[in-house]
């Protein structure tokens, strides 16, 4: 893999991947290279069949300020087919990572802010530090929320909560966001990251194959109704009953003891 520019990709444990954005200067703003290198790292990722979870962070002391505005505001005369070219690939390339078939994590670490909270909102979970700022100010820039903001803050927090949030572009703290669903958990921030890697690693020892059919079955708010439910589980579960996972599970809990997991 060639070098990454404002991104850094680690692997901290067996099975367990960090991104971290790395632009610290610019609040880790989504330049130009931090896109290019986002989309690298991900593709890496997704061809990865040892992987079993990802956490996506920022270096220093932000999370993600969003997109770079003098990038946005740099092209006054241009069309709108123009700049909707522009900016549908700049999402898919942020929004890339929901393809992972694993467990994501967002340790938002500091501020998390317009498309850098639209990021987090592409994550399975979402752990802050305490402290943290979260908001989704597209509206008091003068531009319409992008990044796949209005379907996915209605899918985390309820129509009632994205609407104000969105329509106010008010910013929450740390507290407030876990009182909203925005976020999982609030975690003081002198044991954050060791705290959510340990979490990540908890995940890594689960059995891949019912974590990556469970995350399938959770996608989007879930099932449409309570029959497809019933329909997609009496499939997924016997596929897993079916595994050499299943039989280590058991026996591992029979002797008391971890069970090692294959993914077979």
């Amino acid at each position: 893999m060639s070098e990454l520019t404002h991104l850094s990709l680690s692997r901290p444990a067996d099975g367990v991947a960090v991104l971290t954005l790395d632009n610290p200067d610019q609040r880790n703003a989504m330049s130009d290279q931090m896109t290019a290198s986002w989309v690298q790292a991900v593709d890496e990722l997704a061809a990865d069949r040892s992987l079993r979870a990802v956490v996506v962070t920022g270096s220093g002391s932000a999370f993600c300020s969003g997109g770079n505005t003098s990038w946005i505001a740099s092209e006054p005369d241009a069309t709108v087919d123009h700049l909707r070219t522009r900016m549908i690939a700049f999402y898919r390339a942020w929004l890339s990572i929901r393809k992972l078939e694993v467990p994501t994590i967002a340790a938002i670490n500091g501020p998390a802010i317009g498309a850098g909270l639209c990021l987090a909102l592409a994550c399975d979970l979402r752990y802050a530090a305490g402290g943290a700022k979260m908001g989704v100010p597209f509206v008091k820039l003068g531009m319409h929320p992008g990044m796949g903001a209005t379907f996915l803050l209605p899918n985390a927090v309820g129509e009632a909560h994205a609407r104000d949030l969105l329509l106010t572009g008010r910013v929450v703290d740390a507290d407030e966001a876990l009182r909203l669903g925005l976020v999982s958990r609030v975690i003081e921030p002198a044991s954050f990251l060791d705290e959510v890697l340990a979490t990540a690693e908890g995940i890594a020892h689960t059995a891949p194959i019912p974590s990556k059919l469970t995350k399938l079955a959770l996608a989007d708010g879930g099932h449409a109704d309570f029959e497809s439910c019933l329909q997609w589980e009496a499939m997924a579960q016997p596929i897993t009953l079916a595994t050499a996972d299943l039989q280590e599970g058991i026996r591992a809990a029979q002797e008391k003891r971890p069970a090692v997991f294959t993914g077979q």
